[in-house]
C-alpha cells in the first residue's frame, strides 16, 4: 500500500507561493496534485497546483529548476503527456513531488528559476487531466446500493452477489468532461407506468452522483492479473467525480443489460489528480461489519485491510438560477465520507477488474460509484434525498428540488483533514445544466 510518509507530508512545512499557506488551500506544498492547462490558445500543458497558481512543468523543465534526477520524468510532462509520465511508475512519482517539494519550499535556491514559471489558476483554462482511454463505473457505495434497493425492493435491497464481488460496468471516455464545462439536459426513452408506449423526451429526473474517480497509472498485460499485493502500484491517484445520470431514461432501459443513455451524456470530473503519495497521511483501516462475509482470497490482503480506505470528506452544492439572481450563495445539500461509505477498496477494484484479464491501461478511469453516508441526508443522489422524487428538498429562497432543473449548477467539493497533518482539497468538480437541444 503506498502509505509511506517522508519529508514532504511535513505539516510544518511551507512554501515561497505564499497562498500555499493558507489554511483553507486546497493545494498546500503537500499536496502538489497534477493536471492539464493552458493560457488562451497554447498548447495544452502538464502543472502542479500550487496555492492559487500552477507550476507549468514545461517552463520549469526549460529552466533547469529541478534536479537531474528527475530528468526521465521531466521529459513527458513537458511534452504535455500525463499518460507517459504515469507509465513511468510509482518511483518516478515519488521522485518528482520529493524534487518540487525541496524547490517549492521556503528557502529553496530554486525560487528565482521557479518564480516565472507559474501561472495564476485564475488565468489558466484547465482541462481533463489525461486521455482516458477506458471508463469503468463501479457501485462500491453500500449505502447507496442500500437505499436505492429499498425505493424499487423494499424487502430485499441488495442483490445475493453485492459483498461478494465489486460490481461495476463499463462506460464510455467521450464524454467525461472538465469541471465547468456546462452539458446539455439528454433525451432519451422514457415510458410512463400507464404508457402503452414509451416516448423519445428530456429527462425530467436529471441527478447527481458523487463519486470519487481513480485514475490508474500503471498497466498489466492481457491475461496478467494483477495481485492485490500489488494493485496500489497500479494507481496514479484520486479525483473528484459526478456522473449524472438521467432516472427516467435509465429506469425503461436498464434492464438487461444496465444503463446505456441514461448515463453516456456527460461526466465531470475534477481537473486535479491527487496522488496516492499526497493521500498517505488519510488511509484508514478497511473493515466490515460483523457477520458479512470475508472477500474471497484474492481480494484480501493484510495490508489492504490496516489501510486500504481513503478518508475523504466530501460534499455536494447546489446552486440555482433563481439563487443566483437573489444573490444567494450555493447550498450544502450532502455530506458524506469516501471510507464510510465504500463497501470495497481501491486495491480491491484493480484486483477485481484484472483477475479475468483485463488489461489495464495508464489513463483508464475507474468511478466508485455513488458514495452515500449511512444516514438520509448524507445521500449522494437527489434520487435519495427526495425518496425517489417523493420529498423534495428545500432550498433557500423558497426553491424546493426533487430533480435537477435547466439553470442548476452541482459543484462537488472534497477535503482530507486530520490532525498533525496539512489539509488536502481536490479542488472544484462543477457543471451547469442548459436546456435541452431543440428538435
Amino acid at each position: 500500500m503506498s502509505a509511506t510518509l517522508d519529508a514532504t507530508h511535513d505539516p510544518a512545512l511551507r512554501s515561497w507561493v505564499t497562498s500555499a499557506n493558507a489554511a483553507d488551500s486546497d493545494f498546500p506544498i503537500q499536496n502538489l496534485p497534477f493536471g492539464r492547462m493552458r493560457v488562451g490558445d497554447q498548447p495544452w500543458r502538464i502543472g502542479v497546483a500550487i496555492g492559487d497558481q500552477v507550476l507549468d512543468l514545461r517552463l520549469a523543465a526549460e529552466a533547469g529548476a529541478l534536479p537531474a534526477v528527475v530528468s526521465e520524468g521531466l521529459v513527458p510532462l513537458a511534452a504535455g503527456d500525463l499518460n507517459a509520465f504515469m507509465a513511468l511508475g510509482p518511483s518516478a512519482r515519488v521522485a518528482l513531488r520529493r524534487a518540487l517539494s525541496a524547490a517549492l519550499a521556503e528557502g529553496s535556491a530554486a525560487q528565482a528559476r521557479l518564480l516565472p514559471c507559474l501561472v495564476p489558476q485564475a488565468d489558466v483554462q484547465l482541462g481533463v487531466a489525461c486521455d482516458i482511454g477506458d471508463y469503468t463505473d463501479f457501485y462500491v457505495g453500500i449505502h447507496h446500493a442500500t437505499a436505492v434497493g429499498k425505493l424499487f425492493r423494499p424487502d430485499n435491497p441488495l442483490l445475493p452477489n453485492y459483498k461478494w464481488v465489486p460490481i461495476g460496468y463499463h462506460g464510455r471516455s467521450s464524454t467525461i468532461l472538465a469541471s465547468g464545462q456546462d452539458f446539455v439536459r439528454p433525451r432519451g426513452q422514457v415510458k410512463a407506468a400507464d404508457a402503452e408506449a414509451p416516448e423519445l423526451c428530456p429527462t425530467t429526473r436529471l441527478d447527481f452522483e458523487l463519486e470519487m474517480g481513480i485514475v490508474i497509472g500503471g498497466a498489466n498485460a492481457l491475461g496478467e492479473a494483477v495481485p492485490i499485493e500489488r494493485a496500489e502500484e497500479q494507481v496514479f491517484g484520486l479525483t473528484l467525480f459526478n456522473d449524472w445520470s438521467a432516472r427516467d431514461v435509465q429506469a425503461w432501459e436498464y434492464q438487461p443489460l444496465g444503463p446505456f443513455l441514461s448515463k453516456n451524456f456527460a461526466s465531470t470530473i475534477s481537473p486535479w489528480v491527487v496522488t496516492l503519495e499526497a493521500l498517505a497521511p488519510f488511509r484508514r483501516a478497511f473493515t466490515r461489519p460483523a457477520g458479512d462475509p470475508q472477500p474471497l482470497p484474492y481480494l484480501h490482503c493484510e495490508a489492504d485491510a490496516a489501510a486500504g480506505a481513503f478518508d475523504v470528506q466530501l460534499e455536494v452544492w447546489l446552486s440555482t438560477a433563481r439563487m443566483r439572481e437573489q444573490g444567494l450563495g450555493a447550498h450544502c445539500i450532502s455530506r458524506s465520507n469516501f471510507a464510510d461509505a465504500a463497501y470495497w477498496t481501491v486495491a480491491q477494484m484493480v484486483a477485481h477488474h484484472t483477475i479475468g484479464g483485463c488489461a489495464l491501461r495508464p489513463g483508464d478511469l475507474f468511478g466508485s460509484g455513488t458514495l452515500s453516508g449511512p444516514r438520509p441526508e448524507q445521500a449522494g443522489s437527489l434520487l435519495e434525498l427526495s425518496q425517489g422524487g417523493k420529498q423534495p428538498i428545500q432550498l433557500p429562497g423558497g426553491e424546493q428540488r426533487r430533480f435537477l432543473e435547466d439553470g442548476d449548477e452541482v459543484s462537488f467539493r472534497g477535503v482530507c483533514e486530520r490532525a498533525g497533518a496539512a489539509r488536502i482539497g481536490f479542488g472544484a468538480c462543477s457543471a451547469r445544466v442548459l436546456p435541452a437541444a431543440s428538435r
